[in-house]
């Protein structure tokens, strides 16, 4: 059982770290990203804060699958 939630924990890193730079990249460039004078919008920043999440996210999973085949 152990070596099964390190994976799915492995497998939860992998998926946040390809998945959410791309679809970040593209709401980047979305046109509403940025207001007229190129200011960023709450929904560029909101995505911004989703990334930054997702991928703390991938790290917390990638430590605690590797702490759950070590110990």
């Amino acid at each position: 059982m152990t070596v099964f939630a390190a994976i799915v924990l492995f497998l939860n890193a992998v998926f946040n770290v390809f998945a959410w730079p791309r679809f970040y990249a593209r709401v980047s460039t979305d046109a509403r990203a940025r207001d007229a004078g190129g200011k960023a919008t709450p929904f560029l920043i909101v995505h911004g804060v989703l990334l930054s999440v997702a991928l703390l996210l991938a790290l917390v999973s990638l430590v605690a699958g590797i702490l759950l085949l070590v110990v």
